[in-house]
């Protein structure tokens, strides 16, 4: 049987304020183009199809003209809720959905209800496992305490219990969200941390044939029957050396399982640079980044003026600025009572912003503006005195 594993969609989302509903269109596209041309036999959502528990109203048609394409293209297409989906919202109409083969799994109720498909070799029974999370859903599951392995281990003792009353050979997929040891996490996951604790072990998936997960924005293999398809597109600059893809999973007639990734659709590339902003000006090696969607980090010991219009004259499409001076060293040896003794407040205020600029104090105009504000303080203070 031939699986599209996909997951984190986050229909309505966008990079950095630049709207990405053209290019989630064009990915959605593109999945229903691999579908067709790959002869996929099941599709699988692993999660966080929106990026809000109350999406936009052009997210929601986004999402509502995908599910009829493959409606119509005739695949099975499973899904379940992840962190950043409404559970109940997007399990509405989920009995209705089902007779077009659309499966929605939103409900802890549901994860050992499988659908069950088949091929030349036999049943093939998929779990949809939502993101379970544990101090709501404990004690449905009935798990001995309220944490993501817990929790997740109860569900998974609940398929195992489904799949072994099930006729012998019959193989078995189970999707789930959440944070599996071993994973590599971006800026752009929500943290889902209980009491510190996020990540669950891979031995949770143990006894299916494969585990089809979502949370995590980059595609990675945990095992190969545990495997992160990622996010379709970027959803921050952490992200730059992702290559997006899904998986096209093949499961063979004893469970066996071959991999590819699919490349998915990239509406501009990402690039972050670092340096000096005449550097970043001038450097021709920065050439090939003109045209992507750029975070620039400015290393200069002292803050230049306008630093973003400058750099978009060159890079047209800069989105986030970030400031990291280059710092002089402090003396050995030397404490920071001792860096005080003798200075006043006003010094030391300046030493302060040297001290943040890499180096570069104040000049006359910001010295004076230091002066008023400590003498302000100083009326401020004498004038309590008095009133007291």
């Amino acid at each position: 049987m031939r699986i599209l594993h996909t997951s984190d969609w986050h229909l309505g989302r966008s990079f950095h304020r630049v709207g990405l509903l053209d290019a989630q269109a064009a990915f959605l596209d593109h999945l229903v183009a691999t579908v067709r041309e790959r002869e996929v036999d099941a599709v699988l959502v692993a999660g966080d199809v929106y990026d809000r528990a109350v999406p936009p109203l052009a997210a929601v048609e986004l999402f509502d003209d995908v599910l009829h394409r493959l409606a119509d293209a005739g695949v099975p297409t499973l899904m379940i809720s992840g962190n950043h989906d409404s559970a109940r919202r997007l399990g509405v109409g989920a009995g209705l959905m089902e007779r077009a083969g659309i499966h929605l799994r939103t409900s802890p109720a549901q994860c050992a209800t499988p659908v069950v498909l088949d091929d030349a070799h036999g049943d093939v029974a998929f779990y949809g496992l939502p993101y379970l999370e544990p101090s709501l859903v404990r004690d449905e599951l009935r798990a001995p305490e309220s944490g993501h392995e817990a929790v997740l281990d109860a569900a998974m003792r609940l398929v195992r219990a489904d799949l072994a009353q099930r006729p012998p050979g019959t193989r078995s997929v189970v999707l789930a969200h959440a944070f599996v040891v071993g994973g590599l996490p971006s800026d752009s996951e929500r943290d889902i941390s209980v009491g510190g604790v996020a990540a669950v072990s891979a031995g949770v998936f143990d006894g299916v044939d494969y585990a089809a997960l979502g949370h995590l924005h980059g595609c990675q293999t945990i095992n190969e029957r545990v495997r992160y398809s990622g996010s379709p597109l970027a959803y921050s600059f952490s992200e730059t050396g992702h290559r997006k893809t899904m998986w096209l999973v093949d499961l063979g007639p004893d469970g066996a399982v071959t991999a590819e990734r699919v490349d998915c659709p990239v509406p501009r590339p990402l690039a972050r640079i670092s340096g000096r902003l005449e550097e970043l000006l001038q450097d021709p090696a920065l050439a090939r980044h003109e045209q992507s969607w750029t975070e620039a980090t400015l290393t200069d010991p002292v803050r230049p003026s306008d630093p973003m219009a400058r750099l978009a004259e060159r890079f047209p499409h800069v989105l986030n600025l970030v400031f990291a001076p280059e710092r002089v060293e402090e003396g050995p040896g030397s404490s920071y009572g001792q860096r005080l003794r003798g200075r006043d407040d006003r010094q030391i205020a300046e030493d302060f912003v040297a001290h943040v600029r890499g180096g570069a104090g104040p000049d006359e105009e910001e010295r004076a503006v230091l002066r008023r504000a400590f003498d302000d303080v100083r009326v401020d203070s004498a004038a309590r005195e008095v009133a007291v």
